[in-house]
């Protein structure tokens, strides 16, 4: 029940700060003009796509990740966007307790499946993400 009002209230949120973009824009456009002949922002289909989206803050960042049998085997820590700017990896804390002896591993975003609320990693058990090559960020 409290997912069905949290849903609604998220919707009406949504819904009035398409109306206040709609009613400020210019022709159709959610832009704002830069010296003079530099356009900055986003078009009402693309706002549509942002809407639509998945937010990595608010659904995958920090978020526990499941198996299939529904056991936590980690945590979204952080997600890797290749050059063509496409999330290609996630970050996954694993192992660990209260933070101690925790290590990162990569595991590529294509393996995971967003379910409701939940991020799915199908297959996967703590052992064999601990199993895995431990990930640290590069120096530079």
């Amino acid at each position: 029940m409290f997912r069905l009002q949290e849903r609604a209230s998220m919707n009406r949120s949504l819904c009035s700060a398409i109306v206040t973009i709609t009613l400020l824009a210019p022709a159709g456009f959610a832009m704002a003009q830069v010296s003079g002949t530099t356009t900055l922002g986003i078009t009402e289909v693309e706002l549509k796509d942002v809407i639509n989206g998945v937010s990595a803050k608010r659904h995958v960042l920090g978020k526990d990740v499941y198996n299939d049998k529904n056991e936590v085997v980690g945590k979204a820590e952080d997600l890797i966007l290749s050059r063509d700017k496409a999330v290609s990896y996630v970050i996954l804390g694993a192992g660990g307790f209260l933070g101690i002896g925790e290590h990162d591993v990569v595991i590529p975003v294509n393996q995971f499946k967003l379910t409701g609320d939940k991020l799915i990693l199908a297959g996967a058990t703590k052992e064999s993400i601990r199993a895995m090559p431990r990930f640290e960020y590069s120096r530079k």
